[in-house]
């Protein structure tokens, strides 16, 4: 089985982004509802192609990680965080999503980070597991955080040094 290339997003992944990030929605790692037409842009002024990892198999993408500085403060630029996973079912058990967080923490890294951080639904407890198995380890939890579907969700904030 080959192993997923990991590159920097491009402005031209955007339209390919945009369809995988729809087709992976669940309420396993969503707190938004399911996105509806007309979709917005997937790249913005807050969600830049520099933001992004891409997994590519046979020149396909199939996940993207979202890896940003958690605020603007300067006391804060030591840490990078995770703010988003998405990797598409046909490429689901092929290691894609370990692949992008490891070059998530080797970039990390690459920007002088000294940790990362990430927050998880207490629910997703398949993500949890790759992301312990991975070093992260639970930070904190905000109990009942979110109510999806019916159901209240913890918030379960994870980090690891670099």
């Amino acid at each position: 089985m080959p192993e997923p290339s990991i590159r920097t997003a491009l402005p031209a992944d955007e339209q390919e982004l945009a369809l995988l990030d729809r087709g992976a929605w669940s309420p396993l790692h969503a707190v938004l509802p399911a996105p509806q037409p007309p979709y917005p842009p997937f790249f913005d002024e807050r969600h830049m192609p520099q933001d992004y990892l891409v997994a590519a198999l046979d020149g396909r993408i199939v996940g993207y990680l979202r890896l940003v500085r958690p605020s603007a403060l300067p006391a804060h630029a030591h840490v990078r965080q995770i703010q988003g996973l998405a990797v598409s079912d046909a490429a689901r058990g092929r290691g894609v999503g370990r692949a992008l967080i490891r070059a998530a923490v080797e970039e990390a890294r690459r920007r002088g980070a000294r940790r990362i951080t990430l927050r998880v639904l207490g629910h997703n407890t398949p993500a949890r597991r790759l992301y312990e198995a991975e070093g992260f380890v639970v930070e904190g939890v905000l109990p009942e955080e979110f109510l999806i579907e019916g159901k209240y969700v913890d918030d379960v904030l994870m980090g690891r040094p670099l």
